[in-house]
């Protein structure tokens, strides 16, 4: 069985790596088809991993915009009659509509949805078309010549993504991470639900929210004690309980419980407040000071100005570089996020 997933294009190289990395932490049984940039395709998936690896998906990825189980791979040719082959009573509720979306197609979109949806009310009793807030999605993808029809069962909540940004918070502050950002960063951090993240420069404490909304346990720290109020304010908005906030230096930051991921932000630049240490020294004192805090084998996923060179600091510790991505910011500033591995 196969999933399909619709993604973001607003980066080359993360939504596949955000992807990538859930279905390694998960330990997905999957193969990936990459079609396009945008279109990614998981495919062997068998019968009894289908539902828990597509809820796993909708609940966890940011750079990802829908996730559909695909019914059947057609073309143009042969789609009508594969339309009809598919028994829509098991997949629709009352009501449908049809949503076609291409990738280097020039299938007219408009009559492919209006045939679907008369092809699929010829084969179905007591249902009908409802095009706004439909209760059941027929999304139709077309690849070139190839057709997927594809159910949505479970439904990627995008919204969130800009109802919980920065400035809607309770607490804010200038220079904050984008919500997706976060939750992207927080998934190449290889955390899963119920394991414990901690962000030691936590800010207002958007890392540890999206990190909160996967299921993890979470700890911030912040040498600002306002920020450390703000963090806690934000996550009880969220509806965050199993969290702890503490007022401290990253040096002095000695865990009981090592945890499982470290992601973070460290502060840089004329804005913002590092106590006694500014430059390259941040990240030199944050490497040193986190590698006993952190399990064997746990990731750090990390967002660095492009003019610090953080390998020769990484190799110092003994931690290894996995993989990074280059974001640019404004003209004169890009922003790498690093995935870091202690050995």
């Amino acid at each position: 069985m196969e999933l399909l997933c619709i993604q973001s294009q607003e980066h080359p190289k993360l939504p596949q790596g955000e992807l990538k990395a859930v279905i390694e932490c998960e330990e997905m049984k999957t193969s990936l088809d990459i079609i396009t940039e945008g279109l990614v395709i998981l495919k062997d998936i068998s019968p009894e991993d289908i539902d828990d690896y597509y809820q796993i998906l909708t609940r966890r990825l940011g750079y990802t915009h829908e996730v559909h189980q695909i019914l059947k791979t057609s073309d143009i040719k042969n789609f009508e009659e594969d339309v009809l082959s598919i028994n829509w009573q098991d997949y629709i509720d009352e009501n449908f509509a049809v949503r076609v979306k291409r990738f280097n197609s020039k299938i007219d979109t408009v009559a492919y949805e209006r045939k679907a949806g008369s092809l699929i009310l010829e084969k179905c009793e007591n249902i009908k078309v409802k095009l706004n807030k439909p209760k059941s999605l027929v999304r139709v993808v077309a690849f070139e010549d190839i057709i997927y029809i594809a159910i949505e069962k479970y439904h990627l909540n995008k919204k969130h993504f800009e109802e919980i940004k920065p400035h809607k918070r309770p607490f804010f502050y200038p220079g904050s991470m984008s919500p997706k950002l976060a939750r992207c960063m927080v998934n190449l951090s290889r955390v899963k639900a119920g394991q414990l993240v901690l962000d030691p420069f936590c800010g207002t404490g958007g890392i540890l929210i999206e990190a909160g909304l996967i299921g993890c346990k979470v700890v911030g720290s912040d040498v600002n004690w306002k920020m450390k109020n703000g963090t806690a304010i934000n996550l009880d908005y969220c509806g965050i309980t199993d969290y702890r906030t503490f007022h401290l230096d990253v040096r002095e930051l000695k865990m009981y419980e090592k945890v499982a991921g470290v992601v973070t932000d460290p502060p840089y630049g004329i804005s913002t407040s590092t106590g006694d240490i500014d430059g390259d020294d941040i990240f030199k004192e944050f490497f040193h000071a986190i590698y006993d805090n952190m399990a064997d084998d746990a990731y750090l996923c990390m967002a660095s100005p492009h003019y610090v060179d953080l390998n020769p600091m990484i190799d110092d510790v003994g931690f290894e570089l996995v993989e990074q991505y280059s974001i640019k910011m404004h003209r004169s500033l890009t922003r790498i996020i690093s995935v870091i591995k202690k050995s």
